[in-house]
């Protein structure tokens, strides 16, 4: 970490979390990267500070009566930070990149709601005119859908979803992120990126609105230390800490009482995920037996220490409608019995195995304790390997790891923003699983009219994801923590899905 001392000319410095991946919308998977990126871009729609979706490049749309066919108006004063107008046509540019199966997208499956997406980005040679989006003109994008979704202007606000400059990338390949190339339509430009320091973000004076954006810049800090993290906030020289992941565990209980500590639930689940494609994890006796030594309210009670539930569903409570079946719980016994009856009975011939974690005091800190419950309740040994967070989602992906830390918060109200995440091949599956009566319910949800036999749907699904067949061990549910100056810095408000624009924030005079 090189930050000294704070610049003077700086409103606000957040802690953010480990040095971003990247800063390219289109590949980007994380929630580090996204709060950067949610900054610099917007899409069609967007998300204010409680959450909700309002109009982003887009000032109003209109779905047909089937929710199959969405128009959006584009604003005619939307402009990219060089001065070119932002147009319709530079979302289905955008959009076929983020597709094409060249670029792999590992995020490309969200946009699978739109017709003919998900056959163009799993095929070589098909032409994107197959995908259902249409520029009509300057200022209107049709989008086509493949089965309801009325959700879509949701989806619109994702990431994933946000248009990029076509000619800058053109030009300058990979390095179109850099901040002396980059070109984009956000509240905010790139003003630097200091590799493992900060990157610094300045207000754009081109953004539709910036007239309500209020402060003018801000940096975000790359510390993956919990303890040099809260050292910073503590001395001020950073003022937001966004992540609970950022507070030594040791402190964190002793912090819930201060005015500056504030917290809120959203969809959020903290869990394990099996390689299944390594024996002894390809038996589904082994996963769940090592998920049902796991004592979640100990780790809760022991290590987190701020309210969070614990989880044996995947998708948590609080969706409307919705109610996640019973996964598999603690115990114990059935936990020595079904690995018995996977042939290793008190551990007999267990392999050594390796739980993966990005580096955090936190992920250690659960690590350890799981580690110390397989030992004690199943007699089995594994030990422990962190890694830089870069290092740690390309292993996740090449599936080079045995058990994996992981986690997921929903991109959008609703159960498939979590369920989708298995599907086989998925870009965020990365455990090896695949059962096609998995794939099939998550299909016929998709095309599902009736609100209700969805979410009966959907539930069958989780079963076999959780229950019957389990990929992944869900261990808690979050807790959003945050620590900020309320009376000083305003504009933030707790939401379920954990969106805090910073084109919203602003320091009270």
């Amino acid at each position: 970490m090189g930050c000294t001392s704070r610049p003077a000319d700086v409103d606000l410095i957040f802690i953010n979390g480990a040095e971003p991946q990247s800063l390219d919308p289109s590949i980007i998977t994380g929630q580090i990267e996204g709060r950067l990126c949610n900054a610099l871009f917007e899409g069609l729609t967007t998300r204010n500070k409680f959450g909700e979706v309002v109009p982003g490049m887009a000032e109003s749309w209109q779905a047909n009566p089937e929710n199959t066919r969405f128009t959006f108006q584009l604003r005619p004063d939307a402009r990219w930070s060089n001065g070119d107008p932002v147009t319709a046509q530079d979302f289905v540019d955008s959009w076929a990149r983020t597709l094409s199966p060249e670029l792999a997208s590992e995020y490309a499956y969200i946009m699978y709601f739109i017709r003919g997406a998900e056959e163009y980005n799993l095929n070589e040679g098909v032409n994107f005119s197959t995908v259902g989006v249409t520029a009509e003109n300057d200022h209107t994008l049709v989008v086509e859908l493949r089965a309801p979704t009325p959700f879509f202007p949701s989806l619109t606000s994702f990431v994933t979803y946000y248009p990029t400059h076509q000619a800058t990338i053109e030009k300058h390949g990979i390095a179109w992120v850099k901040p002396e190339n980059m070109v984009n339509n956000g509240a905010y430009t790139l003003k630097n990126w200091k590799i493992n320091d900060r990157v610094e973000l300045q207000k754009n004076p081109l953004y539709w609105n910036a007239a309500s954006v209020r402060l003018n810049r801000i940096d975000a800090l790359a510390v993956s230390n919990a303890g040099t993290a809260f050292n910073l906030y503590a001395t001020g020289q950073a003022d937001l800490i966004l992540d609970k992941g950022m507070v030594p565990q040791m402190l964190l209980s002793e912090l819930t009482g201060r005015a500056d500590f504030h917290s809120y639930t959203y969809l959020g689940t903290y869990y394990y995920r099996f390689n299944v494609t390594r024996p002894p994890f390809d038996n589904p006796l082994v996963r769940k037996a090592l998920s049902a030594a796991i004592d979640r309210e100990r780790i809760t009670r022991k290590i987190t220490k701020a309210g969070e539930d614990t989880a044996t569903a995947f998708t948590p409570h609080g969706i409307t409608g919705y109610t996640p079946p019973d996964g598999v719980g603690y115990d114990p016994e059935q936990a020595r019995a079904w690995l018995a009856e996977a042939g290793y009975a008190a551990g007999k011939d267990f392999p050594r195995f390796e739980i993966l974690y990005n580096k955090s005091d936190l992920h250690e800190k659960i690590a350890l304790e799981i580690q110390d419950m397989w030992k004690q309740t199943l007699g089995v040994n594994c030990e422990l390997k962190n890694q830089e967070w870069a290092s740690y989602l390309q292993t996740l992906k090449n599936l080079d790891y045995d058990v994996a830390r992981s986690s997921w918060i929903g991109d959008y109200v609703d159960p498939n923003t979590f369920l989708d995440c298995f599907i086989t091949g998925g870009g965020n599956n990365r455990t090896g699983w695949s059962v096609a009566q998995y794939d099939e319910l998550i299909a016929t949800a998709g095309r599902e009219t009736d609100l209700a036999k969805r979410m009966r749907i959907f539930e069958q699904a989780e079963a076999l994801l959780v229950r019957e067949d389990p990929p992944i061990a869900p261990i808690y549910y979050y807790a959003g923590i945050l620590f900020y100056n309320a009376e000083r810095l305003q504009g933030i408000h707790p939401n379920v899905l954990a969106e805090h624009p910073l084109r919203e924030m602003y320091i009270a005079d």
